[in-house]
């Protein structure tokens, strides 16, 4: 073996290394999605009296912006008094009194921080009748804490995935000019 397909060798070698360690680079540990792993109330609870506000908590922090979260009640009105704030993995809402005694829906829809929409329900029966002013009806009411467009298309949320590929573009480029590169003649 001559010395100029032993520096070829050895170039291949560091090119494809390279590009290994390129295509690591901003790789995580895999988890699974987001899930809600409790609400309060406690899905299925039954209680006398409303609390002050309805609260699901995610096994991973939340974003901010895109969260809905409503309680709608057994006459199909909206109950919540206020847009639903985030905390961390906790997305809540003020509640107040509520009306007529039966189910309650807890219906949310979230995105978490590694930019995944995640979306449920719980319910809760309330076992005596309020006197709190109902909202709207839910299915004439309009949400104004969603929006159509997705983390993507409006640019909030997650982190962007364009300096990964331009980072792997130098990389691979830098590395093909280096094994594909002739040689100095040696003196």
């Amino acid at each position: 073996m001559n010395t100029r397909t032993s520096i070829t060798s050895v170039r291949v070698l560091i090119v494809g290394l390279l590009v290994m360690a390129s295509s690591m680079l901003g790789v995580a540990t895999a988890s699974a999605h987001a899930a809600a792993m409790g609400s309060n109330p406690e899905n299925g609870a039954q209680i006398a009296t409303a609390p002050d506000h309805v609260s699901v908590t995610f096994n991973e922090p939340m974003q901010e912006s895109f969260a809905s979260l409503t309680v709608v009640g057994p006459d199909g009105n909206l109950w919540t008094k206020s847009d639903p704030s985030v905390a961390g993995d906790t997305v809540s809402a003020e509640l107040g009194q509520l009306g007529p005694a039966g189910e309650y829906t807890i219906a949310y829809r979230v995105v978490s921080a590694d930019g995944h929409p995640v979306s449920g329900t719980s319910t809760f029966t309330l076992t005596q009748a309020e006197s709190g002013a109902p909202g709207a009806p839910a299915n004439l009411a309009s949400d104004t804490s969603t929006s159509a467009s997705s983390p993507v298309e409006s640019g909030n949320g997650g982190v962007p995935l364009w300096p990964f590929i331009v980072a792997g573009v130098i990389v691979f480029a830098g590395g093909l000019w280096l094994a594909l590169r002739k040689p100095r003649a040696e003196s």
